[in-house]
């Protein structure tokens, strides 16, 4: 089944296999959320399953939730388990000190709040998101619905003090209507294209009323692991500064990824 996979998808399953590897019997585990995320809960499942380990997943969003208890994965709350020992999510953008750009797929609320209750966390990505400074992907900024064209301006007003390249933000749409996330906000993203200093404006961004959280992941992300289409990883650690090099091997189960 190997050879059906699409270059990016197997960057996509090598990366994600790599990191399920570092998962271990008895851990409580966050689970992010995005199309990298997938392949990652699946493998998950399959050694989960395979090995006859006992987890417990906390999951970013519901549709996450969702994918891993039809995959049979304990799922429970981050009320009901504290604290993590690892987790494992996608990222849109990130640069050499592992600074990240997150929240394309809606749900970045949650993934940092369980990013940051976790002692470790690994992103799992592929090389065309390194990138050298953030911002070319659009930053997500979650905003109450309540007067969020009144932040929109505030936040637009706000950029102008801050170093970045473009100013303009606009409401996510789906199926012709606003993108509404799992805690009933609305996601504004900002085209900035650069952003000199994420940490500053992380933090001015989210003094702005109305904003609940943005998609800056600043020294959150523990390791990076680097798919590649030719099946190996590159894995980046942030607290030893290791870097290395490794192959993975590509097989997909049947009934795990059948719908892939």
């Amino acid at each position: 089944m190997s050879g059906e996979l699409s270059p990016i998808d197997r960057a996509k399953y090598v990366a994600a296999k790599r990191a399920v590897a570092l998962v271990e019997d008895g851990m409580r585990v966050g689970l992010g959320t995005g199309s990298t995320a997938a392949w990652m809960v699946r493998h998950l499942a399959e050694v989960v399953h395979e090995e006859g380990m006992q987890i417990t997943c906390v999951a970013t969003s519901k549709r996450t939730a969702d994918l891993a208890r039809d995959l049979k994965l304990t799922v429970s709350t981050l009320d009901e388990v504290k604290w993590l020992d690892l987790t494992i999510d996608g990222a849109d953008e990130f640069d050499q000190q592992l600074n990240l750009i997150k929240g394309g797929g809606g749900a970045l609320l949650h993934e940092k709040i369980v990013a940051t209750a976790s002692d470790r966390m690994v992103v799992i990505t592929d090389v065309s998101k390194q990138v050298s400074q953030l911002g070319h992907f659009p930053l997500p900024v979650e905003v109450v619905r309540f007067g969020w064209e009144t932040t929109k301006t505030l936040i637009e007003e706000t950029l102008i003090n801050l170093s970045v390249v473009g100013r303009t933000g606009r409401l996510r749409v789906t199926q012709g209507g606003p993108f509404v996330t799992d805690e009933g906000n609305y996601i504004i993203d900002l085209d900035l294209l650069q952003i000199e200093n994420p940490r500053q404006a992380s933090l001015v961004l989210n003094q702005i009323p109305g904003v609940v959280e943005n998609g800056l992941f600043i020294d959150i992300c523990d390791m990076v692991v680097i798919g590649n289409s030719d099946a190996t990883v590159e894995i980046r650690d942030i607290n030893t500064g290791s870097i290395k090099q490794e192959q993975v091997e590509v097989i997909t189960s049947a009934n795990v990824f059948s719908d892939l």
